[in-house]
């Protein structure tokens, strides 16, 4: 078995809400709870539509705050605070750039409209050979076709490719299809499993 290709996650492995409290914070300030906050954010019929890119970003967070009875005037402020809590993982990404050009390496994530832009900001677009993006091409994981796109696009057989995510339910779905799926815990536990696969 030679692994050709390596696919990550982005949100929840790659990049990881890390300090809770200024969602917290957002969330009191609102009058909801953290975990209605999450859902609807994220849950939400805007939320899926925008992770297929059926509306903006802007469409979507637009809608977030009527939902909590804010004007438009506060939506940016809204969304900005929502991510503060959020960490890149640089010692991730490290290793991935360190992939290459031995194996591809990309990107198999429901991600928004903005997510492609978000990357190239943060300076970490270089890590990838290629990013497959929900919002992009009209289909959410675990969906077995995001995974054949993103196989298709490196010329890999399922058997060549690893996936990393953080969901067991998008892992297992990478599985049935004959990659070697890798659930994402902590970066340590993370980078052992992958340095076993690649020897």
């Amino acid at each position: 078995m030679t692994i050709r290709a390596v696919f990550f996650d982005l949100g929840g492995v790659i990049v990881r809400t890390e300090y809770q409290a200024p969602r917290e914070r957002l969330a009191e300030r609102l009058n909801t709870t953290y975990e209605d906050l999450y859902k609807i954010v994220f849950e939400s019929d805007t939320g899926h539509k925008a992770s297929v890119g059926s509306i903006t970003i802007d469409e979507h967070w637009a809608a977030v705050a009527r939902r909590f009875g804010r004007s438009a005037s506060e939506t940016e402020a809204i969304r900005t605070e929502f991510f503060a809590g959020d960490v890149i993982d640089r010692t991730l990404l490290d290793f991935i750039r360190s992939l290459r050009p031995k194996r591809k390496t990309g990107v198999i994530s429901n991600a928004w409209p903005d997510m492609r832009e978000y990357l190239v900001e943060n300076k970490f677009d270089d890590a990838f050979d290629a990013l497959v993006l929900s919002s992009e091409v009209g289909i959410t994981k675990p969906d077995p076709e995001i995974y054949h796109i993103a196989l298709d696009k490196f010329k890999v057989k399922p058997d060549e490719a690893v996936f990393v995510d953080d969901i067991p339910a998008n892992v297992e779905a990478a599985g049935a299809l004959g990659l070697h799926g890798v659930l994402f815990h902590t970066t340590e536990q993370t980078l052992k499993k992958l340095r076993d696969l690649l020897r």
